[in-house]
């Protein structure tokens, strides 16, 4: 049965505005609460605050970029997050785009698939407690973390395209998606994160799906909190790319109208709250073990408040 969660839909700037989010998946049965990159307070500090405040709740990382740590450190944090809140965590890791690769590396991965399957090991090795001895061409790691009782660590690793999908089917403990359409998932997702798996000789990761949404509203253009929600993804080629490989024409020169484009492929979700569940329905039947609830759109245009009762509102009717 697909399970539902909640994405953090901002840049936190203080700690304690992750707490309203902590509460809502203390209180509801949402999942777990994730949150991506983001470079004001970090995702492994922000989670810890909010265990310190008393929101002890399972979360996610969906996705850290590996160009910011060595994978060491990335293990390390993981496993210290997981005992922190007490709770299983998912750790998400994703290459980044070749700009960012650029800037903090000199040159982007030449192979980023390449790069994700050494960080993935390394990690994996770290958190199973075992000494990793591992000379990578882009990831080296000599060493081990000392033993310690802890919650599980997944690792999940940024899926957008059939190649990470596979590495995801070789290496991770869930795909992670955003902005993907239950039919690519359904149709190219899935089975390339099964031929991964195949090959390597293991059962099938999770697959989970970020996904952004909105309720109907008489105030409310789908087109807009769209743009609201993915602008920055629109004029990305990597994202772009999927698109298109998803049927969605997007055209990076001209957000408006790809946002327009991401409503009528479903690439963005909008809707009362049962026609949301028909949607979601799709997801499930594509093979998607997780639906992350993404209202950044509905946040940037209309605030917290707004944010906080959609999600309330989604809740509660995939509840029924």
């Amino acid at each position: 049965m697909t399970k539902y969660s909640v994405l953090v839909p901002f840049l936190p700037r203080r700690p304690e505005q992750l707490l309203p989010y902590a509460a809502l998946v203390d209180w509801t049965h949402a999942e777990r609460l994730w949150q991506g990159q983001a470079m004001l307070v970090d995702p492994f500090h922000g989670f810890t605050a909010a265990a310190g405040a008393g929101f002890r709740v399972p979360v996610g990382l969906g996705v850290t970029l590996m160009p910011l740590r060595h994978p060491f450190e990335a293990a390390q944090q993981a496993r210290s997050l997981a005992m922190t809140t007490g709770h299983p965590v998912v750790a998400g890791f994703g290459p980044g785009g070749k700009s960012f690769q650029q800037s903090l590396r000199g040159a982007p991965y030449a192979s980023p698939l390449t790069a994700s399957r050494e960080y993935l090991t390394i990690v994996r090795g770290l958190l199973d407690g075992g000494t990793v001895r591992i000379e990578g061409e882009y990831f080296s790691c000599h060493g081990g973390l000392p033993p310690s009782p802890a919650p599980a660590v997944e690792l999940g690793l940024g899926v957008l395209r059939p190649g990470m999908a596979r590495v995801a089917g070789e290496l991770a403990g869930t795909a992670i998606t955003w902005l993907t359409p239950a039919a690519y998932l359904k149709d190219t997702v899935l089975p390339a994160m099964r031929e991964g798996a195949e090959a390597a000789g293991r059962p099938l990761p999770r697959l989970t799906a970020m996904v952004p949404v909105a309720l109907r509203g008489p105030d409310r253009d789908p087109a807009d909190l769209a743009q609201a929600s993915n602008a920055p993804h629109l004029a990305a080629p990597h994202y772009v790319d999927m698109l298109h490989r998803a049927g969605i024409a997007v055209d990076r020169h001209d957000i408006p109208l790809s946002a327009k484009r991401l409503v009528a492929g479903r690439a963005f979700l909008y809707g009362d709250p049962d026609e949301l569940a028909g949607m979601f329905a799709e997801f499930q039947e594509a093979g998607v073990d997780e639906i992350v609830l993404n209202t950044t759109g509905v946040f940037n245009l209309y605030g917290h408040q707004a944010a906080m009762a959609d999600l309330k509102a989604i809740l509660t009717a995939v509840a029924q």
